[in-house]
């Protein structure tokens, strides 16, 4: 198994809610040379993203809903590519969230294949709402406490439950 994710020496080891999911390359990833072409890795981890929320109990439209979002926008990504991954590999999928601000947090993947980190990489996101003053914009707004509360429980036994 890979050494946790820290996007810094600063950062602050906490514990997080983890989902792993193992899966193989698609051709239509590859490019010619049968190597996962870079962009395809954004997509795998923003659906590992919606997997992991997905955990919490609530999927996308309930978090609209129950909270009041349109969203969790991408404001900064970044990956290191340590290990080529091609055509038909089965890699592992590990992310989590974590680096909680008041409207942000950071959302942390790392792509095992044969149990060596392939690519380390990461999703800086904000909780959004449509911004009732601009018509057409959005803004941040806090992220509910049960949210945080629920993906910082590593034994995924916290469930979301807003409050109403």
């Amino acid at each position: 198994m890979a050494a946790p994710f820290s996007s810094s020496p600063e950062t602050k080891a906490m514990a997080a809610l983890i989902n792993c999911r193992t899966f193989r390359i698609e051709w239509g990833q590859c490019d010619p040379a049968g190597i996962v072409f870079y962009p395809q890795f954004l997509v795998i981890f923003d659906a590992s993203t919606g997997q992991l929320f997905s955990r919490t109990g609530l999927s996308a439209a309930e978090m609209r809903r129950d909270y009041g979002i349109i969203g969790m926008p991408l404001v900064e990504q970044g990956a290191r590519f340590l290990l080529p991954c091609r055509f038909d590999d089965e890699v592992t999928v590990e992310s989590e969230a974590g680096d909680w601000g008041r409207a942000s947090f950071t959302m942390k993947h790392r792509i095992l294949k044969k149990g060596q980190l392939a690519v380390d990489g990461f999703e800086k996101r904000v909780w959004a709402a449509a911004d009732p003053e601009r018509p057409g914009h959005i803004k941040s707004k806090p992220v509910p406490a049960e949210i945080i509360a629920c993906l910082s429980d590593p034994t995924g036994t916290t469930l979301c439950r807003p409050a109403r």
